[in-house]
């Protein structure tokens, strides 16, 4: 999701969770067409890429017209309450497309599959097939179940799958820039968070097959990739929490941590750009930090979810940090990483028990980090939480939305003065692609992770060039090539 819509600058959750994305066409002449549709997070995207890449080796080809589709496929979000209302809308309305096309198989993946189970082919008709995030392997089984006539479910959890032998489908790619899925799962019981109970226990995947992985994508023409993991910081491959003979046989001996995998991939090329999503506060380290300065080509930004500004709220949120913590450690990126660090940040405002006081709290916060961007929501209570169980979700929600809309014009203005500062400054911007607005301009993004566009000349996507910008929006740097 945040690649997609960071351009925005900021977000009030509404686009967030609208946002999705479709599935590209890939026309070989298999058998069948699948069609998938990702809603949520960057995770999200990435298991799509998988999916498609099983389901390659079934016979499948992938379309970006529903109408033509054989196998319709929702990747969903469980994160807000507002999302899964989102995916039942679309069901919705591919119910009227099965109408006329009885023979079109719907199935439902992601975190509001493994929340709700067979709850959805109860409740939702329309639904042939339900897999979580753990489950893509059996997809072409309970595919033949269908075929055969039933219906289809498996959310089984895994406590070891980490997909890494499995070489994804670029869906939607620019060619240029790629996600790479290092870990799944989260073992932070944040009480406000559905991901522990959706996506499991966290398990580290091999670092040589994500150094492979980037290596490949470098080869084919990819120029940046993305580290992806609900918490990245705590990624840990070692003897005792791995397999022991796999790691004998390629000579690991030592635990890898986030900054050693870090400076793996960076190894890869200079010219292959790394960003890494996402941080938690309570576990990124210096080591982390320092190794991002040494590597010139491991972008200068960091997402670094606050939620909130009080210490009381966060300990309810449990997440395991106060307020002075978290401005520590954004005192540290500073002083290790420079001024020019973009820093984004999550907020969650309303939550249980928050009082007036307690959300003045998070806008002083702002005011002393001056997030470059953010994506702020009002609370929504989800089902299973910890916070469900034992907290009264009682802020008026007349009271969530006049909150959030002061935290959204404080990062407003926020978002317009840090790109203020780059007035006059030259960045070096890897080329994604046209702008959105015209074809005769250009955008990428630069290392503190802010679009940049600038007149096409001759320039093409994936060139690295220095961009002079010479004015700004709160979303979005403008400028001209330099030498």
């Amino acid at each position: 999701m945040q690649q997609l819509i960071e351009d925005l600058g900021v977000l009030d959750g509404t686009e967030a969770c609208e946002t999705v994305n479709v599935s590209k066409e890939n026309n070989t002449g298999k058998n069948r067409k699948l069609y998938i549709e990702s809603y949520g997070c960057q995770m999200n995207f990435s298991d799509s890429e998988i999916v498609a890449s099983i389901l390659a080796k079934e016979g499948f080809d992938t379309t970006a017209d529903i109408n033509t589709a054989d196998v319709v496929f929702l990747n969903t979000c469980s994160i807000r309450e507002k999302a899964e209302q989102t995916v039942r809308n679309r069901l919705t309305q591919i119910n009227t497309l099965k109408k006329q096309k009885p023979e079109m198989l719907v199935g439902v993946l992601g975190c509001m599959a493994e929340r709700l189970k067979s709850k959805l082919l109860e409740e939702e008709k329309i639904v042939d097939l339900v897999a979580g995030p753990d489950a893509y392997r059996d997809l072409p089984q309970l595919i033949g179940q269908v075929d055969d006539g039933e219906k289809a479910v498996n959310t089984f959890l895994s406590r070891e799958e980490t997909y890494a032998d499995i070489s994804p489908v670029r869906l939607n790619s620019n060619g240029v820039t790629a996600f790479i899925s290092i870990m799944r799962g989260c073992d932070n019981m944040c009480s406000f968070c559905v991901v522990p109970f959706t996506r499991g226990r966290e398990r580290s995947r091999d670092p040589y097959s994500i150094v492979a992985e980037a290596t490949d994508l470098f080869q084919r023409g990819y120029r940046e990739v993305t580290l992806l993991g609900q918490n990245v910081d705590s990624y840990k491959w070692s003897h005792e929490e791995n397999n022991k003979a796999f790691l004998e046989k390629k000579g690991i001996n030592d635990v890898v941590n986030f900054a050693q995998l870090l400076e793996m991939v960076a190894r890869v090329n200079p010219e292959l750009r790394i960003r890494f999503s996402t941080s938690h506060p309570k576990d990124i380290t210096d080591d982390v930090l320092h190794t991002m300065a040494r590597h010139e080509n491991i972008c200068k930004y960091i997402h670094l979810p606050v939620q909130s500004g009080n210490t009381r709220v966060l300990e309810v949120m449990n997440r395991g940090y106060s307020r002075e913590w978290y401005i520590n450690k954004i005192d540290r990126i500073r002083e290790i990483l420079g001024e020019d660090c973009g820093i984004s940040s999550d907020m969650i405002t309303g939550f249980c028990t928050e009082t007036e006081e307690e959300h003045q709290d998070t806008l002083t916060l702002m005011d002393y980090v001056k997030y470059d961007f953010a994506y702020m929501f009002f609370y929504s209570e989800r089902p299973g939480t910890l916070a469900a169980k034992k907290f009264a979700d009682d802020v008026p929600e007349a009271v969530k939305k006049r909150r959030l809309q002061e935290i959204i014009q404080k990062q407003n203005e926020h978002s317009l003065l840090r790109n203020q500062r780059d007035v006059g400054k030259v960045f070096t911007v890897l080329i994604e692609g046209h702008s959105k607005k015209s074809t005769d301009y250009l955008q990428g993004r630069n290392s503190a992770n802010k679009v940049v566009v600038f007149p096409k000349e001759h320039f093409q996507k994936g060139q690295y060039v220095n961009v002079l910008v010479e004015k700004c929006t709160g979303a979005t740097l403008l400028g001209k090539v330099v030498s």
